[in-house]
């Protein structure tokens, strides 16, 4: 752990211009990133007395090694740059007040010929129609198959569509009148758009108007005596009806508005947000974060910032109701009216009906808190106590922070692959996760060190030498030549941009799944690249051993080891990463097509032969010249495509008693 007064700015070298700034540890990588309205006045708060400050960030400046600012016009382009630096850079101490999930949204396709209503997750895309968002998938499908009977609109995907035009037959949601049938000409183009545009006015709030209109158009087949389609219009009012059961009606006057609140205590605080469409409900989220303040205005800064930034953020509403004012509210409103495209209210609401949703809101997340914490009771002490267990055991300077586990996968040596999984303050790290495919020949069922050889070379390759060290790349596996990414320029370093690479740092510690011939080999790897202060350990799964380089006998841990429990979680999730990739890499060695091995030939390309000639007996049969009508092929590609295609031509029939070869056509 550093002394933040080692790389404290000289006094007065601060600008007190507002800007964003980052802290860095001693391998370059940046650990935290944050803005601030006065530079000078911010950063002079993290080098006062270390005491004071909140324990998380004690922590992290005692970890950084040095800070760095870049000067802005004003506190919006802060916000962005401080976004677009948390996106790149992702510092292991900036909280993430905002789950990883992507909730689902019911879409109308408008931009296309034939509308498509469908669930849909992730970015969103132009000329699609978009209402949510919804907690669970299965509550919009509820809600369309209830609406569905009132605006049938295509549900369908354009493959089914496509069939369905080709075979002059609707899907079954057509002969049940919950679908227009646009694919068989049912209705017009013309007229399927008019209902899909129904429907996203219904979602929008315009629900009364169709309500009437179905009333009107009950009580008119009933004056006529046409019992049966009143019945029907009765059933879809009940649909209409249920529906709207759905979205309860909390602002009478038809308010957009996302509606936040918190609930926290000393290490956590509990974020729940109601988002309100026309009025109505229409989702609900919640989740727990660990605090990164002691100030509920910051967190609510940053919280406002990830939900609503970057190009998977929320559709920011014209309201934006928060239990507190962000600390610089005026700027935060400047962003999210940029975001949005037009002015954002953005206030704290003190009475009415939109007060009463906040304590709502509010009692919701003080729950939420409340079953979190029993649930999870001690897991930060946990958490902690195993990292102590592990520097104790292994006698370590410091507690591993940074977990890197190696494992190795294949079947009597083929499709041989290896796993990289980190955990990090004790918690999974699954950006940082890494798959290898062993390149050298590795008998795997005498030499899994070989493999775990190759694997440790390639990632320690990359690991940033400190000040003074000499660090030599070693070459790729089965060459002589240095790894190209790394060739010519200072190891870890990448050449275009100056800064380190995502793993020119190394762990604190290395786990391997394995007992004792694994660990040598592991070490023999780190001592041959010069990587020093990097602690290693092998786990046996037999006996759960803990065996650690040069020793005779392993360390054993307790079976109620909070240390041993991280060691297995971890261990296991190597193991879990390593089958699953070696699993995919061996169900497409047993469905490979003899289109694959031809050099140059990318997916793209031999999807359009396939397609052009529906099989590769046919795409074998054909001339270079049929070939090179196929787009993307030229004379060059095609002449590569027939030799390979002709080199793989089975073998011609022999008469097994005489073993001559028989003419094309003879029976052997």
């Amino acid at each position: 752990m550093a002394d933040p007064a080692t790389y404290r700015p000289a006094p007065g070298s601060i600008p007190v211009e507002p800007g964003v700034y980052r802290f860095r540890d001693e391998h370059g990588r940046v650990i935290y990133v944050g803005k601030a309205t006065s530079l000078r006045s911010r950063l002079g708060s993290y080098f006062q007395d270390i005491a004071g400050l909140h324990p998380r960030t004690q922590r992290m400046v005692r970890t950084a090694a040095g800070v760095e600012w870049t000067v802005v016009r004003n506190e919006v382009e802060a916000l962005q740059l401080e976004y677009a630096w948390i996106k790149e850079f992702d510092p292991r101490f900036n909280v993430k007040y905002r789950d990883d999930k992507s909730y689902p949204y019911l879409a109308v396709t408008m931009g296309e010929e034939f509308p498509r209503a469908q669930v849909m997750r992730g970015r969103k895309r132009k000329g699609t129609r978009y209402f949510g968002p919804y907690t669970h998938a299965w509550a919009i499908r509820e809600t369309l198959d209830l609406l569905l009977r009132v605006f049938p609109v295509r549900t369908c995907s354009s493959g089914v569509f496509k069939r369905a035009g080709q075979v002059g037959r609707p899907c079954l949601l057509g002969y049940i009148d919950k679908c227009s049938a646009p694919c068989v000409g049912t209705v017009s183009a013309g007229e399927h758009r008019e209902i899909a545009q129904e429907l996203c006015d219904f979602m929008a709030g315009d629900t009364g108007r169709f309500v009437r209109r179905l009333e009107r158009r009950m009580a008119e087949a009933s004056a006529e005596l046409d019992f049966e389609r009143a019945a029907r219009l009765r059933d879809d009012i009940g649909a209409l009806t249920k529906a709207l059961e759905r979205s309860a009606v909390v602002l009478p006057d038809g308010t957009d508005a996302d509606v936040f609140a918190l609930a926290d205590d000393e290490l956590e605080v509990a974020i729940q947000v109601f988002h309100v469409r026309g009025g109505r409900i229409r989702g609900q989220r919640g989740w727990v974060a660990e605090k990164e303040t002691e100030e509920l205005p910051g967190i609510v800064e940053h919280l406002l910032q990830q939900v609503y930034g970057g190009e998977g953020g929320e559709d920011v509403p014209r309201e934006v109701l928060v239990p507190v004012a962000p600390e610089d509210d005026q700027g935060v409103a400047a962003w999210l009216g940029e975001r949005r495209g037009s002015q954002v209210s953005l206030r704290v609401p003190q009475r009415g009906d939109k007060r009463a949703l906040m304590e709502t809101v509010e009692r919701n997340a003080t729950q939420a808190l409340a079953r979190h914490k029993v649930a999870r009771a001690g897991d930060l002490t946990a958490r902690s106590q195993a990292l102590q267990e592990l520097q104790e055991a292994l006698d370590l300077d410091e507690a591993p922070l940074r977990v890197e586990c190696y494992d190795i996968s294949h079947v009597q040596g083929t499709d041989v692959v290896g796993s990289m999984v980190v955990f990090e303050d004790g918690l999974v790290r699954k950006s940082e996760y890494r798959r290898f495919i062993v390149r050298g020949d590795v008998d795997g069922r005498r030499d899994d060190t070989a493999a775990m050889r190759e694997v440790l070379q390639r990632r320690f390759a990359r690991v940033q030498p400190r000040e003074g060290d000499q660090h030599v790349v070693p070459p790729e596996p089965g060459t002589d030549e240095p790894d190209p990414d790394t060739a010519g320029t200072p190891a870890g370093i990448d050449p275009e941009t100056g800064r380190p690479r995502r793993f020119a740092y190394p762990p604190n510690l290395v786990v391997v799944d394995g007992g004792r011939p694994q660990v040598d080999a592991a070490q023999a790897v780190l001592d041959e690249m010069g990587i020093e202060g990097v602690a290693l350990v092998g786990l046996a799964k037999r006996l759960e051993e803990v065996w650690l380089p040069g020793d005779d006998h392993p360390v054993i841990l307790p079976r109620t080891s909070e240390g041993l429990y991280l060691l297995q979680r971890v261990r296991d999730e190597a193991h879990r990463f390593a089958i699953t990739f070696h699993r995919q890499r061996r169900s497409r060695s047993m469905t490979a097509s003899a289109l694959d091995g031809v050099p140059g030939l990318g997916e793209s390309r031999r999807k359009a032969l396939l397609s052009r000639f529906g099989s590769v007996k046919k795409v074998r049969a054909a001339s270079p010249e049929q070939l090179t009508e196929v787009p993307g092929i030229g004379p060059a590609l095609a002449q590569r495509i027939a030799a390979e295609l002709g080199s793989q031509q089975t073998a011609p029939a022999v008469n097994l008693t005489t073993g001559e070869v028989l003419d094309e056509g003879e029976q052997p």
